[in-house]
This record gives structure tokens, C-alpha cells and sequence, in this order.
């Protein structure tokens, strides 16, 4: 049962035909990429550092990880 009243059940984007909803769905997309505040492009170079110096760490620890539980499986089975 659908209540009337219900502020979630908008009769304007029933009421539309298929290309009018595609349209109010770009419409409403740009409206939220204008509240979107970008990143400078300094900012954007040291969070693009910091990620890739993660990134390298983590593959660090896991090739150490691999290599000595390789070690173990061939000590243990070898």
C-alpha cells in the first residue's frame, strides 16, 4: 500500500516517459558534479604519491609473506 503523503513516492518521475527520466537522471548528475569540490592539482600529485608509496609497501609485505611461506611448504614437503 503506497501512502500518499509519502515524501519518497514522486508522482513527477512516474508521470514522465522513458527519455524524460534519462534526462532528469543527467540533469540531477551534473547537479551533484557541481558540489563536488576537486582537488588541486598539487593535492592531487601527493595523494596520487601516498597511494602509489601504499600500494608498493603492501606489495612489499606480501612478496616477504609468499616467499617464506614458500620456504616453509618446501622445507615442510620438499
Amino acid at each position: 500500500m503506497v501512502d500518499e503523503k509519502d515524501p519518497s513516492h514522486n508522482t513527477d518521475q512516474e508521470s514522465l516517459g522513458f527519455f524524460g527520466r534519462i534526462g532528469l537522471f543527467y540533469r540531477q548528475i551534473v547537479s551533484e558534479l557541481r558540489k563536488v569540490v576537486w582537488p588541486t592539482k598539487n593535492q592531487l600529485t601527493t595523494y596520487t604519491a601516498v597511494v602509489l608509496v601504499f600500494v608498493s609497501f603492501v606489495i612489499a609485505v606480501v612478496s616477504v609473506f609468499d616467499l617464506i611461506l614458500t620456504r616453509v611448504v618446501f622445507w615442510v614437503f620438499g
